[in-house]
């Protein structure tokens, strides 16, 4: 078994573990709007439309600026794919550098295997995925976390104490999404917070922000007058890797299936 591999199957015992048989049902966003006194009347959901997103990398490049992540590094809170399917059924998906710089070649990047060419009357479809934390409902880094220092805000937002963190790494095993790295600079976890800091005054996510072809929109679930809420309300929309439980608040429109 190769590291890969390896990590892999450490990430889906991790999760399976950390997730209660309680969880594994269908996601229903009416249940989130429905809010109990003792609750937060805001629930924060991201509603992502791939088939707006041309993979310009500007969304990213914000994130980076906004969070203070130095703009070389491979570390990025949001990333974008590229998936390009071709007619006899093969999915080539790539991200160099997370998409910062957008996609300037036609070549998709295969790391150690480098660059594949696929001529145009090749591919049946290509589109882009923008992805994110997806601020899970029931989120199993919380659930893994031996200090708490990885905890849920009570509109919902999953966020990392650095102050308590110890960089055991079992957040960055358990999330099932791949969307926590490790800080080299503070030894701790790091992800996608929804911009908490600026959304918390009312403001959006620097990546809402920088996208200028509204491909990324946030929201309050609770709110049925929220344009996001009614679109993730309207049933059109779709989840990533749903069969975990872990209830995930970035809903996708346009979701192909070939997309994981």
């Amino acid at each position: 078994m190769n590291r890969r591999d390896f990590l892999k199957n450490s990430i889906t015992v991790i999760a399976g573990l950390a997730v209660p048989l309680s969880a594994l049902e269908l996601i229903s966003p009416r249940k989130l709007l429905a809010t109990k006194g003792d609750e937060s009347p805001v629930r924060w959901a991201f509603l992502v439309d791939t088939q707006a997103c041309v993979g310009c990398g500007f969304c990213v490049k914000a994130c980076k600026t906004e969070n203070e992540i130095p703009h070389e590094t491979n570390i990025t809170r949001t990333w974008v794919e590229r998936y390009v399917v071709t007619r006899k059924g093969k999915t080539y998906v790539d991200s160099p550098r997370g998409a910062r710089d957008g996609f300037t070649t036609d070549r998709i990047d295969q790391g150690e295997e480098g660059f594949r060419e696929v001529k145009a009357e090749e591919i049946e479809k290509a589109f882009f995925v923008p992805k994110l934390c997806n601020q899970c409902d029931n989120p199993a880094c919380v659930q893994v976390c031996p200090v708490g220092a990885t905890y849920q805000t009570p509109d919902g937002v999953v966020l990392v104490d650095r102050k308590h963190c110890i960089g055991c790494a079992y957040c960055i095993m358990a999330c099932p999404y791949g969307v926590r790295s490790f800080n080299p600079a503070y030894k701790t976890a790091e992800k996608c917070t929804f911009c908490y800091h600026r959304i918390s005054q009312g403001m959006k996510t620097a990546c809402v922000d920088a996208c200028p072809f509204g491909a990324r929109k946030i929201g309050n679930l609770r709110d049925p007058d929220d344009p996001v809420t009614k679109t993730i309300m309207s049933g059109r929309v779709g989840v990533l890797k749903e069969q975990y439980g872990t209830k995930p608040q970035v809903y996708y429109l346009a979701l192909s299936r070939e997309v994981k």
